[in-house]
């Protein structure tokens, strides 16, 4: 039941200092007449007779409490209430009092001086305390009813700040810049990514780069976007709990502005690192064969791993390149997905795999026959029909293609010409699709060399004169020592890739310290190449080589008026064979090159017939030291067999000196020397040159420093002399471009001879050796 405050008359709320009560009774009986208070709104007296009820009602609920009377009378208060004093309680009391209470005035007026009265002898008689306020007896003679004891609870365990926010653990201090520093765990095994993620966050923070403008509002920014950064940087190596605390120290009032010592600092709590969970590849059990555990084998993530987004993407083409080289041209990969499970600490990986058909190669078709045929086109391929299809042969057959410099565009695509039938794989006819591409070059070039002079050459070719891949060069050379007048028909991949068939016709005119000669050559050569494109472990070549030539040497310069000529007939075999396990074809860091020539040739002069043998062996070998340095050296070593040395040409003698020989001497200016002290060649070679490459991280660590030691000689005898060593020293520059470096060497000749200049200076693109 609701219970109100009581509403007292005026003159009692004026000198009542105790406690309202809080509860009220709804009815209180009054001789023989029950009252009820309105549960909406404060009861009204109209009547004189109604205060005096009131009153009594007041008295009544005073008195209960202190006298601990039984109110447990509230149902037959109620019993005697009728509906009709709820609904309208005004109507109801105006209805009783007509009956019972005085009607008229006077009666009204004495009732309340009555009550007045009754109210002052009841105040009189309550004891108050010395600040006026109502005082009551003490209680503690009551009898109250006992208190059931109440069973203690289990201790109650209350939650502290370091279980809502866990402490931040001791952490060491990385400074990226003036304006960041990390704080990370100091134990290595709470982030063991530390360095690595250091390096990569370096290269993609904001605050990092930061141009130094005094902005603060900037860096406050920019330190926004870098903790967004590093969590998700966080969640990249696995750490899905990680707390990154960024704060931003900016300077106090009063000192000098300095913008600079506003810092963005990031405290990095990793938290523990998930693992991989349950990995789902798709539809990969429907590889034939025991391919679905080996596809399995190739997706790197695993269940317990250590989780790692990056994994996860990279192992999706790990797959991709398996199922390419495992026979299946059409299958398809989509996006991996990961759903991470923070109970378990642990990320569920689906990669989606359908690999559709498995297939082996069937022919090379092509769209444009006349230009380069499919047949070539399966020439160039290293597949044969049957074989099984792979991706990476696919892609070598393209690139192949486009380095016949022939195509503009080439685009291949498998054709299925027969379904796979059980176990047994399906074919796919490879169709090419091609565009042409200018054939005709210009070419024209221009130097000079402290030893050789001016030299001026140019060409004009047309690299598809005669189909599949027949290129004719015509060319010419002007320079101080040389002129050339030349041309040359070859077919590139001739019968098969890389081999190459090259005939060459040529007259020229050679004037160097060495000798004099005009020539008329004609050269016919058969190769397979080591080329940028596919570095061969082997390559070889033959040849057969036809010269005219009218030569002297300058021994004959002392008497120039009667100077003669000797013509020689040549005709020679030249072979040659390499070993290649170098790393690289123009600037290898490791590995050796092995390569022997020889060549059996036979001379005319002077009515003399002569046989002999040329032979010549050159050894490289490259090491590593580190990073930025690779140790190289060279060896080389020549002779002539079954001659004396009169009856070979000048020009086919060895000589030594010049940029990719003994560097500090000029052009073939090492060997036996003529009275007039030039250098006349010899029958015996040996060079030896070492050098070191360094890398100087200049230049986005494009250019290095070289510094080299050669030395040489070359000896009238078979047997190479060295008592006749000469060495030479410098330092040179590469800088390395995607073709190759470009090469610049300074060197000195240490025991100069003669004739030698002091410094010699050479250019030119690859290494050395």
């Amino acid at each position: 039941m609701r219970s109100r405050p009581p509403i007292l008359p005026r003159s009692l709320q004026a000198r009542w200092r105790g406690p309202v009560p809080t509860a009220f009774p709804r009815t209180v009986r009054l001789a023989g007449r029950t009252s009820t208070s309105s549960p909406d709104r404060s009861l009204r007296f109209s009547h004189p007779a109604r205060k005096v009820a009131l009153c009594l009602s007041l008295v009544l609920a005073l008195h209960a409490p202190l006298a601990a009377q039984d109110l447990d009378s509230s149902d037959e208060l109620e019993a005697l209430i009728p509906d009709s004093a709820v609904t309208d309680p005004d109507a109801w009391a105006a209805q009783g009092a007509g009956e019972d209470l005085a009607d008229t005035e006077e009666e009204a007026e004495a009732l309340d001086a009555a009550a007045e009265a009754e109210f002052q002898a009841l105040e009189q008689s309550l004891e108050r305390g010395e600040d006026g306020a109502l005082a009551l007896d003490d209680p503690a003679g009551l009898d109250l009813p006992a208190v059931a004891e109440v069973e203690p609870e289990d201790p109650v365990e209350f939650v502290t700040f370091d279980d809502v926010i866990r402490p931040i653990p001791p952490g060491s201090e990385v400074r990226l810049s003036d304006e960041l520093v990390l704080v990370f765990p100091t134990e290595n095994a709470l982030f063991p990514v530390r360095d690595e993620f250091i390096d990569r966050f370096r290269k993609l923070s904001s605050v990092a780069d930061l141009d130094d403008d005094g902005s603060q509002a900037l860096l406050a920014a920019q330190a926004r976007a870098d903790e967004e950064l590093l969590q998700r940087m966080l969640r990249v190596y696995g750490y899905f709990d990680a707390q990154v605390i960024r704060s931003v120290t900016l300077p106090e009032a009063g000192e000098s502005a300095d913008p600079t010592r506003a810092v963005a600092r990031f405290d990095v709590i990793p938290g523990p690192r998930y693992t991989v969970g349950n990995v789902d590849m798709g539809r990969v059990d429907e590889a034939i064969g025991e391919d679905p555990a080996a596809l399995r084998a190739a997706y790197k993530v695993k269940p317990g791993d250590l989780l790692s987004i990056d994994a996860i993407a990279d192992g999706r083409y790990l797959v991709d390149i398996e199922l390419g080289e495992r026979g299946y041209p059409f299958a398809t990969i989509d996006e991996p997905s990961l759903l991470v499970d923070h109970a378990r600490e642990a990320g569920d990986v689906t990669l989606p795999v359908t690999p559709g058909g498995r297939f082996v190669f069937g022919t090379v078709t092509s769209n444009d026959e006349g230009f380069l045929s499919g047949h070539h086109l399966a020439d160039i391929a290293r597949f044969q029909p049957g074989d099984l299809y792979q991706r990476s042969l696919d892609m070598d057959l393209r690139r192949a293609i486009l380095a016949t410099g022939l195509v503009g565009t080439v685009e291949l695509t498998p054709v299925v010409v027969a379904e796979p039938q059980g176990d047994q794989p399906g074919t796919v006819d490879m169709a090419v699709a091609l565009t042409r591409a200018p054939v005709r070059t210009v070419q024209g070039s221009l130097g000079y060399g402290s030893q050789e002079g001016f030299r001026a050459a140019a060409s004009w070719e047309h690299r598809n004169l005669f189909p599949p891949e027949g290129m004719l060069r015509v060319r010419g050379v002007a320079g101080t020592q040389e002129q050339l007048a030349g041309a040359t028909v070859r077919f590139n991949n001739f019968r098969g890739r890389d081999r190459v068939l090259t005939l060459d016709a040529y007259a020229s005119n050679m004037d160097n310290d060495a000798f004099d000669a005009e020539t008329a050559s004609l050269i016919a050569t058969y190769e397979q190449l080591s080329t940028l494109l596919f570095q061969r472990e082997i390559s070889y070549g033959t040849g057969l080589e036809l010269v005219v030539t009218n030569e002297r040497d300058n021994r004959t310069r002392i008497a120039p008026g009667n100077a003669p000529r000797e013509t020689y007939l040549i005709a020679a075999l030249p072979s040659y064979a390499q070993w290649d396990t170098s790393d690289d074809l123009l600037d290898p860091t490791e590995g050796f090159r092995l390569r022997a020539a020889l060549s059996p040739e036979y001379s005319r002069f002077d009515d003399t017939n002569s046989f002999y043998l040329k032979s010549q062996f050159d050894l490289s070998y490259y090491l590593a030291m580190g990073e930025d340095v690779v140790l190289a050296a060279r060896g080389r070593l020549g002779a002539i067999y079954g001659a004396d040395l009169a009856s070979i040409a000048p020009s086919r003698r060895f000589y030594a000196g010049g940029g990719g020989s003994v560097r500090g001497y000029g052009y073939r200016a090492i060997g036996p020397r003529d009275e007039l002290g030039e250098p006349n060649g010899g029958r015996s070679l040996v060079e030896l040159s070492v050098e070191a490459r360094v890398r100087t991280g200049l230049f986005d660590n494009s250019l290095s420093v070289v510094p080299f030691f050669d030395i040489g000689s070359v000896a009238r005898s078979s047997t190479p002399d060295l008592q006749a060593l000469r060495m030479g020293a410098g330092v040179g520059v590469r800088y390395h471009t995607g073709f190759g470096p470009i090469r610049l060497d300074v060197g000195v000749p240490l025991n100069r001879q003669p004739g030698d200049a002091p410094v010699a200076v050479y250019v030119a693109l690859g290494q050395a050796f």
